[in-house]
């Protein structure tokens, strides 16, 4: 029975390093895409509606935890699907992710992680998801997803204001 236990263990960890690796190959495509401008690349490694809808809900719930009085509240949770729109149009972009990415330290002269170093920083979250940090016991930043054979972005968890500021220093 033990044995049994190990050998299912060793085979769903398995599938979790099949599923970072595979990720990790999508993601580094991503990265050549920010890094070069490549905007048909980036467009295939992005999921637009996912982003909108996460950018949307973290909005509505920014609003709710506001503080504001009921009709200012209601006003902000009215506003967040234009507003998410708006945001998903103007900082879903390449250049965007390129100077958020130096304002983290990643400059253009430097390599692009290999598919290896990626997948080691990538984190298995679900079922077809995988995550990546900024720490090992960090906090999910990226999400992507496998959709029809294709790893795609589907979440950002970092602070929006990141990709507000690369938009602004960009202008």
């Amino acid at each position: 029975m033990r044995t049994l236990l190990v050998i299912i263990a060793l085979m769903l960890a398995s599938c979790a390093t099949t599923s970072r690796l595979d990720a990790a190959g999508d993601v580094h495509a991503l990265l050549v895409a920010i890094r070069d401008n490549d905007r048909a690349t980036f467009e295939r490694h992005v999921d637009r509606p996912a982003l909108r809808r996460q950018i949307e809900g973290r909005l509505v719930r920014e609003a709710r935890s506001s503080g504001a009085a009921g009709a200012l509240q209601s006003l902000g949770i009215a506003l967040a699907q234009p507003a998410a729109e708006f945001a998903s149009a103007a900082l879903i972009q390449p250049r965007v992710f390129r100077m958020a990415a130096e304002n983290y330290g990643y400059t253009p002269d430097q390599p692009i992680p290999g598919r290896l170093t990626i997948a080691s920083a990538l984190r298995y979250s679900g079922d077809r998801q995988v995550c990546a940090t900024r720490r090992q016991d960090g906090p999910c930043l990226l999400t992507f997803e496998e959709q029809g054979g294709v790893w795609r972005l589907t979440g950002f968890e970092g602070e929006l204001s990141d990709l507000r500021a690369a938009l602004s220093a960009r202008k």
